[in-house]
């Protein structure tokens, strides 16, 4: 989901350097740094022990699917679980599993005990703890800081792991070369405790919902409606998942360009990890600066221009530093895609859902990762390394081209918060899970503005069925022209309160335009009614229907 915060005199570094000011974000921002160092370590570690103890390209590019696939299967019940629980405890146990999974292969690799199989089972394992960490710790940013503020806290976020990773491959191939994986394992999970600790001292408010917590299948549903009948969504998640599965051939394929390409060692494949990072991360920090002179679309077109040139490059060359250059390249290109997209998704998205539609978008994303890791490490063990990297290359172009019919909106600012909803006064007494509840609201609208409330009334479906309208539909009275019908469902009573928390101020906009249009200004008159079937007994003289005017 995308939107430009307006410009403003601020200056660009300090904008992007904004969100640290806040003392929670900045210590979970500074550890995550810690952590992420642990992780490239460890990353390092696993690709290069796949590459030694065995000889199939498939099997080290699945070391990138492993911890990929699982955020697939699982976001998006951790992005229902991230809108319906504390992401605080979501994060903490989504850490748990990583250094679980982190202490078991220190101690597996201090045994002597592993091989191909079950390295990429504890890397799935630390990738399913990632999939619950990611939505959380994202949803969280929305937060902890103010809604201006996320864009920069997102760049934050993308750039400081870029920074590590400008160093820490690097590092990484050093301590592996120096002293083997099992050294590797135990820093990494010595740096996951350390960001637990973090997580357990702070602790960020979080407005909480007058309504019971959904049920887990209704929440993911209901996320999935949403994001369905999001256009700015739909768009960022279809190019991400486009350019996960093209893109991450440079990554996939790496410990294979530095084995067999370069004729290096750990340290070489290190150092053009770091070539990857340092690009991200100079990219990163000038990030303010692009988005306020080229359109987030015009960013991602060239994004994916930047990553087939690092191909192609990688396919060509067998000099060390030209490889390393062209990895800076590739790395400004996927810092550039991801932020984007993130930050698109977030301001999208109004807080009740805002994991479930960042978990979908991770999901989809880290499938085309995982789809690409398997399919590029296919091409190059049937075919040739040189050709994998190619046809990555074509396919990034084609990805660049999808803009034409799957263009990425600019930012525009409109207010995402609930806007507020007072329970209406009922004639009967309605349990949560009465229903189904039919609404309708009757508007007397004049034949001059007929064709302006037939293109409100479009905006108007949309809106009302992405946050739980059912059946939605518009009628128009035969007998009297001027008088029109809006009419939908709910499943229960509980529904239709949700319904109401859900929308925002600026879907409550769309409100007074239409107030505008009907006949003397007056408020739409709103009926609620509960369906009964006709052979239900029911006591006499007991209403169903009431209306109110709002």
């Amino acid at each position: 989901m995308s939107r430009v915060a307006p410009a403003d005199a601020t200056p660009a570094s300090s904008a992007t350097f904004a969100p640290l000011e806040n003392a929670t974000f900045r210590s979970i921002w500074l550890a995550t740094q810690v952590s992420s160092f642990g992780w490239l370590i460890q990353t390092v570690a696993i690709s290069w022990l796949m590459a030694t103890i065995s000889t199939s390209d498939v099997m080290v590019a699945l070391v990138q699917a492993s911890t990929t696939l699982p955020t697939f299967i699982l976001s998006i019940i951790a992005g229902a679980l991230a809108d319906n629980f504390s992401r605080r405890n979501l994060m903490f146990a989504g850490w748990s599993v990583i250094a679980l999974s982190s202490a078991m292969l220190t101690v597996l690799a201090g045994l002597g005990i592993f091989n191909p199989w079950m390295v990429l089972a504890f890397s799935c394992l630390a990738g399913a703890g990632a999939a619950f960490t990611d939505p959380a710790w994202h949803a969280s940013v929305g937060d902890i800081l103010r809604k201006r503020e996320v864009p920069a806290a997102v760049t934050l976020i993308s750039v400081g792991y870029n920074a590590v990773r400008s160093v820490g491959p690097a590092l990484g191939g050093i301590v592996v070369a120096s002293f083997g994986p099992l050294t590797a394992f135990a820093v990494a999970t010595l740096t996951y405790l350390a960001l637990l600790w973090t997580i357990g001292r702070r602790k960020w408010d979080v407005r909480s919902s007058p309504l019971p917590r959904e049920p887990l299948t209704t929440a993911i549903h209901d996320g999935a409606r949403f994001t369905a009948l999001s256009a700015e969504i739909k768009a960022a998640i279809a190019r991400g998942a486009l350019f996960g599965l093209t893109s991450i051939s440079i990554l996939a394929l790496l410990p294979v360009v530095a084995r067999d390409q370069l004729g290096g060692g750990p340290i070489v494949y290190g150092i053009l990890m770091a070539g990857f990072g340092t690009g991200a991360l100079c990219v990163g920090i000038c990030n303010n600066v692009l988005r306020r002179s080229l359109s987030q679309e015009r960013l991602t077109i060239l994004a994916c221009i930047a990553c087939a040139a690092c191909c192609l490059s990688l396919a060509l060359t067998s000099s060390v530093a030209v490889a390393a250059i062209a990895l800076a390249l590739g790395g400004a290109g996927w810092v550039v895609t991801w932020t984007g997209l993130d930050v698109s998704v977030q301001l999208a998205s109004p807080r009740w859902v805002v994991g479930r539609t960042l978990s979908i978008y991770y999901a989809l994303s880290s499938g085309g990762i995982a789809a690409g890791s398997w399919l590029w490490g296919t091409v190059a063990e049937n075919y040739s390394l040189a050709s994998a990297l190619e046809i990555s290359a074509a396919a990034l172009l084609m990805v660049a081209a999808t803009g034409f019919l799957l263009p990425i909106r600019q930012w525009q600012d409109s207010d995402q918060d609930p806007f507020g909803f007072e329970t209406p006064q009922l004639a009967l007494d309605l349990k949560p899970r009465s229903g189904p509840i039919v609404i309708k609201i009757e508007y007397s609208i004049p034949e001059a503005n007929v064709e302006a409330f037939l293109d409100q009334m479009q905006e108007r479906r949309r809106v009302q069925s992405r946050v739980g309208a059912r059946h939605w539909n518009l009628q128009r009275d035969l007998q009297d022209s001027s008088l029109w019908t809006e009419t939908f469902r709910t499943p229960t009573w509980m529904d239709y309160l949700r319904l109401n928390h859900r929308l925002t101020a600026a879907d409550k906009e769309l409100d007074q335009r239409l107030l505008e249009l009907n006949m003397g200004g007056n408020p739409p008159l709103t009926k609620l009614s509960i369906e009964r079937p006709t052979g239900a007994t029911r006591k006499r003289d007991q209403p169903t229907r009431f209306f109110f005017r709002r």
